[in-house]
């Protein structure tokens, strides 16, 4: 069993604001996102959805960007974890009635599980103010899991948690490819979604069925293509083109914490396009994991005075 990693004060160089920028423009195309997939689910099954959307982000953009000098298995391990995975899960919750700003917002505990997955693969260091987060921010994750009924149904946040927690493991493997030196990230990302369309057709031909696959292509919406467009091209593309780089070149428990901010975003779109409702208990455990993010990021300038 590993022991814990050491603790001490964070003294590596800040982020840049050119890159604290692109990361801010991450945030609002993904925050956006979750109420692009509410959309697309209702059109169509989740995993069928999950085929389409990476047949769209990989072609014809695979033509345009040279293949980088990464071996196979990383391409795969990325595609699998960080794209099958986490979207399995994701338009599956969704798909069963977890709200798309509650899924915003419980999906973030992939900070939880990038550092600790970070401090176990890659030995990266936890610091006193990030310990202090991740204690804030999970009260407030269990906070919102307490609160799950009706309009959060039990499964659809088991489903949303696991997905944060394949999102994780997709940083990891992110941060992993620094040891190949520099490359494309953009390159890396389109490339990489060559790998998602043959499993998710497999899982949606054996778990939802042809019938269902059919029906959905026969009566196939423009507001169903236009929400798969901004899944393939925005989110998938852009969002973690610029993504994988932030985590090429900076700590992963640095960058992961800013996604953080995504759910003020999807929770601020769900209840404008969706009237989607929080309970009290949902307020409280999001200003936990706000909190937790404002002391991940800035804590180090605190408790280094």
């Amino acid at each position: 069993m590993n022991p814990l990693p050491p603790v001490g004060i964070d003294a590596t160089p800040a982020i840049p604001p050119k890159d604290l920028a692109l990361l801010m423009v991450v945030v609002v195309v993904w925050g956006l996102n979750f109420a692009a997939m509410k959309v697309a689910v209702a059109g169509m099954p989740p995993l069928m959805l999950g085929c389409l959307r990476f047949i769209l982000a990989a072609f014809p953009a695979v033509l345009v960007f040279r293949r980088p000098a990464v071996p196979l298995r990383w391409f795969v391990l990325y595609g699998m974890t960080i794209s099958v995975g986490q979207f399995a899960f994701l338009f599956s919750a969704i798909h069963v009635g977890m709200p798309s700003g509650l899924a915003s917002l419980v999906l973030q505990s992939q900070v939880f599980f990038t550092m600790l997955f970070a401090a176990w693969w890659l030995k990266e260091r936890w610091h006193i103010h990030q310990l202090a987060g991740l204690i804030l921010a999970a009260c407030g994750l269990v906070l919102i899991g307490s609160a799950h009924g009706l309009q959060m149904p039990l499964l659809g946040f088991a489903l949303t948690v696991a997905a944060a927690s394949m999102w994780a493991a997709g940083n990891i493997v992110t941060r992993a490819l620094g040891r190949f030196g520099p490359m494309d990230q953009q390159a890396f990302v389109v490339w990489a979604c060559l790998v998602p369309p043959v499993p998710f057709a497999l899982l949606s031909y054996l778990i939802e069925g042809p019938q269902a696959i059919s029906a959905a292509l026969l009566d196939f919406q423009w507001l169903s293509f236009a929400a798969l467009a901004y899944l393939a091209w925005a989110a998938t593309l852009f969002g973690y083109g610029m993504w994988t780089r932030m985590l090429s070149r900076y700590p992963a428990n640095r960058v992961a914490p800013f996604s953080l901010l995504v759910p003020l975003v999807g929770l601020s779109t769900g209840w404008a396009v969706f009237g989607e409702a929080m309970q009290p208990v949902h307020f409280v455990g999001g200003a936990l994991l706000m909190a937790g993010l404002l002391l991940n990021v800035f804590g180090a300038r605190l408790f280094t005075r």
